[in-house]
């Protein structure tokens, strides 16, 4: 018999971290035992809400008022009997392991780690959390190698590397592809995308000058920025801007939507400019869908894409590097074409989700 598992996400945003957790949850409860605890606020219930998936909400306090929210926690792992607690938003671990020690249960906790970690983690307080915690899953091998260096070794818990999976997408077809970009305006041009929440370490802004830059040079070419605005007034701003500089017509906003994957399909490319991202998972979802991707060159594009083989990376928040690639694309399809096409092989074979979910459910079942 399987252990039942708890994935806990409090996290009020909707990313790549919040989407993994949702859908590790949906795999794990199709396979076995599985529940959810998300917050009652958050983004991310939209998603549960009308599903089959157990899942219970719960209001994330300030730090001050944690331990109530870690009461509720344990309680639910005792009323389900879990066996073990997965936690993948750095912010909840104290909550988790607060939860297990008042729990009667006691299970074991387990850590998706999808950020980096810059510092050393030996003060008091994080040795009492990583004492108590019984396996962290590092989401490349860049962040695997920091957590074993920043973490002391005699309180270290066990680590391994497990990629983010992303789900076969549903490709669209031709009349509807061309149907949804005149919708949306965007003609014959030459479309460049990129999702993520719209802030400035994401390099939406990036994406602009290129796009003005591109313009330039006589290149019909327009941007799709699919996501919703962490700051409704950085938003504005980068509209008001976008007015400014005669490039309304040429910058599309989608906001939020549940269909990133069809509106990736719109795009002849897809570019991930984040200064230094974890991972990367919307970069595998573009190659799935057959689409051509850029990445910056550090962080977690850096083992997703082979250069020059299945994708191009171009040197973080160079614009004119990012420039010269996406002119690159835009005069030779051969090459957009082929780089798509290996693309989508490696994102199948490596990683595809239900290979990484049939890892992260022997890893969950084995501690």
């Amino acid at each position: 018999m399987g252990k039942k598992i708890c994935e806990l996400c409090l996290s009020p945003d909707l990313g790549g971290l919040e989407l993994y957790m949702m859908r590790a949850s949906c795999y794990l409860s199709e396979h076995g035992e599985c529940i959810s605890v998300i917050n009652e606020k958050g983004k991310l219930r939209s998603y549960y809400d009308d599903t089959q998936y157990r899942y219970y909400t719960l209001r994330r306090r300030n730090v001050l008022f944690s331990w109530i929210t870690a009461r509720q926690v344990a309680r639910i792992l005792d009323e389900e009997a879990i066996d073990v607690l997965h936690i993948h938003w750095t912010k909840d671990l104290p909550t988790a392991i607060i939860a297990k020690l008042l729990s009667k249960s006691k299970p074991k906790v387990v850590q998706s780690r999808h950020m980096t970690m810059t510092r050393f983690k030996d003060d008091f307080y994080h040795r009492f959390l990583y004492r108590n915690l019984d396996l962290m899953l590092a989401v490349t091998h860049q962040v695997k190698a920091q957590i074993e260096k920043f973490i002391p070794a005699s309180i270290c818990p066990k680590v391994e590397t497990l990629y983010i999976g992303a789900e076969q997408p549903v490709i669209i077809s031709e009349e509807e592809r061309k149907e949804r970009r005149e919708q949306l305006g965007l003609a014959d041009s030459f479309t460049v995308g990129i999702v993520g929440r719209i802030e400035p370490q994401k390099g939406q802004w990036i994406v602009i000058d290129a796009i003005e830059k591109l313009i330039k040079r006589g290149i019909d070419v327009r941007a799709l920025i699919i996501g919703h605005a962490m700051s409704e007034e950085y938003l504005s701003t980068l509209q008001k801007d976008i007015v400014m500089r005669g490039l309304k017509d040429r910058i599309i906003f989608t906001g939020f939507t549940l269909e990133a994957q069809a509106m990736m399909q719109l795009c002849d490319v897809m570019v991930l400019g984040t200064e230094n991202e974890t991972f990367g998972l919307v970069l595998i979802e573009a190659m799935m869908c057959g689409v051509c991707v850029v990445g910056s060159d550090s962080g977690g594009p850096l083992e997703i894409i082979d250069d020059n083989m299945n994708g191009l990376l171009f040197k973080t928040f160079d614009l004119q590097d990012l420039a010269l690639k996406l002119t690159q694309l835009q005069q030779n399809e051969s090459l957009r074409k082929t780089l798509a096409m290996v693309g989508k092989e490696k994102a199948l074979e490596k990683f595809e989700s239900t290979k990484q979910f049939i890892s992260l459910k022997n890893s969950l079942e084995s501690i």
